[in-house]
């Protein structure tokens, strides 16, 4: 019997969606403004999106993936990172808490929630909402032109 491939390096294999469900319920791809490059505190520039909605709002996987980490630290908070097609990393931050029953090496579908908009890590003081990220082997990457209103995939 041949021995089946793990999730991730199956991940590994596939191509890189060209476009990705706005990964907040609710959320138009229009109502996402591009502030990718913009001026952040200490010298830094924003690597990725910033998604307003309410607080508690869900916020679903963009991507098929495996979860690679659910915690609290640093300047994203509460955060999940779930790594997708083609080994991208996707990075969910500022979360207000994660999804009942979330953990490491989950499986997760395009449009399963990992968590819920806040304000946590850097963001406290700031409208809730979700800092989404792209990250491959060559670095973060703009999600912004691949976001579009298209429904989650199965």
């Amino acid at each position: 019997m041949v021995r089946a491939l793990p999730e991730t390096f199956r991940l590994s294999r596939m191509p890189v969606p060209l476009e990705l469900p706005v990964p907040v319920e609710g959320v138009q791809a229009k109502r996402i403004t591009d502030t990718w490059g913009a001026a952040r505190s200490s010298g830094r520039t924003h690597q990725g999106v910033d998604i307003f909605a309410t607080r508690g709002t869900p916020v679903l996987s963009a991507t098929r993936g495996v979860v690679a980490r659910v915690g609290e630290s640093g300047l994203g908070g509460k955060q999940v990172w779930v790594i997708g097609p083609g080994g991208e990393r996707h990075y969910y931050a500022h979360l207000d808490d994660w999804a009942a029953g979330l953990h490491v090496w989950q499986r997760v579908r395009a449009g399963d929630p990992v968590g819920f908009v806040g304000t946590t890590g850097n963001a406290r003081g700031t409208p809730p909402h979700l800092h989404y990220g792209i990250y491959a082997a060559g670095g973060a990457l703009n999600p912004h032109p691949r976001l579009g209103d298209a429904a989650a995939a199965p």
